[in-house]
């Protein structure tokens, strides 16, 4: 069972995100340490890693702050919002825009890959759950990689264009070349 945060540890949490952003901002992750994060939260080394155990683990949980609630299946607070894939993917999007500082940084540096493997983890989530809607005469694995790839090939795009196209129409257009 998790064990629900205090308003101390939230605080102290959000502190170190905000250090981490700031930091994205200005510096490629490869070359952010913890040291670096620690100062600029102002928190000890001890406190750090008893929210995090690594530098990777922080983004981790940036990446689970923006998508978890959607595999959860939480109510949208953005416009027009349903749980067909297409709006669960323009949901995805508007989370990408909404964070478009950090997402471009972090799909702009070396250490992109690391970001686009968590992002991976939870698209073939939701991928799995609507594989029925897409061609059956493919392996199931074989389309699932497909869609997951395309998909994050088509979040690379939208970083390249600065996240100014409308994510209902980059969700719309992605479903239309897929399907």
């Amino acid at each position: 069972m998790v064990k629900a945060m205090d308003r101390r540890q939230r605080k102290t949490r959000e502190a170190i995100f905000n250090a981490f952003r700031e930091l994205l901002e200005k510096n490629r992750y490869e070359n952010i340490t913890v040291q670096d994060i620690i100062d600029r939260a102002d928190v000890g080394r001890s406190t750090f890693y008893s929210h995090f155990e690594t530098k990777d683990a922080l983004l981790k949980a940036i990446c689970s702050d923006i998508f978890d609630h959607i595999f959860r299946g939480e109510i949208c607070e953005y416009p027009g919002e349903t749980h067909n894939l297409q709006e669960k993917l323009a949901h995805i999007l508007w989370h990408l825009k909404a964070n478009k500082k950090d997402i471009i940084g972090l799909l702009g540096c070396e250490s992109g890959e690391l970001f686009m493997s968590y992002i991976k983890e939870y698209l073939s989530e939701l991928f799995k759950m609507h594989l029925k809607d897409f061609s059956k005469d493919v392996p199931q694995d074989f389309l699932l990689n497909h869609l997951v790839c395309s998909f994050c090939a088509t979040l690379k795009w939208c970083a390249d264009k600065k996240m100014n196209i409308s994510p209902e129409e980059i969700a719309r257009d992605f479903i239309r070349v897929v399907s």
